[in-house]
């Protein structure tokens, strides 16, 4: 784990409500002049720590009406098929995340699409064609109550 301490979390805390927030703005903000700003900036990107930057858009104003949360169940765990698996959901630009679970079901997608016919294409072309998988469960949402990527970096190191 990299070392962060206050004023890092403010800048990582700031950066995550902005990204397109320019350094002298930024060093304004955090009360810090530009340069070591800077350097801080680029110590927590060569860390990893910030692993890009990007915009946020909203899917609904794009076309993407549904949002499914799929879970997969596989029979199958060696590593090839596991690597086809795996090779095939990257390569799916409707799948938003992918995260292997404890509990009954081996996957947990997060999938977009445009409306319910859209999804069914995606189920029936994709998932169902995947290696080793068993069991396609899919929960789509009603209603979105809270979208967010921002990690709790003020919490976790008192800024």
């Amino acid at each position: 784990m990299t070392e962060i301490d206050k004023v890092d979390a403010d800048i990582l805390d700031r950066l995550q409500r902005d990204g397109r927030l320019s350094n002298a703005k930024l060093a304004e903000q955090i009360a810090l002049s530009e340069t070591p700003c800077w350097r801080r900036v680029k110590h927590l990107e060569e860390q990893g720590v910030i692993g890009g930057y990007q915009a946020i858009l909203d899917r609904r104003k794009l076309g993407l009406g549904v949002m499914a949360f799929v879970q997969i169940v596989c029979t199958q765990h060696g590593e090839e098929v596991t690597a086809e698996f795996e090779k095939v959901i990257q390569g799916c630009p409707n799948v938003l995340t992918c995260h292997n679970t404890t509990g009954e079901a081996d996957f947990l997608l997060q999938v977009v699409a445009k409306d319910l016919d859209d999804y069914s294409r995606f189920v029936d072309k994709v998932l169902r064609k995947l290696p080793g998988v068993s069991s396609i469960r899919s929960n789509l949402s009603l209603r979105e109550l809270k979208a967010s990527n921002r990690l709790p970096v003020a919490d976790l190191f008192g800024g």
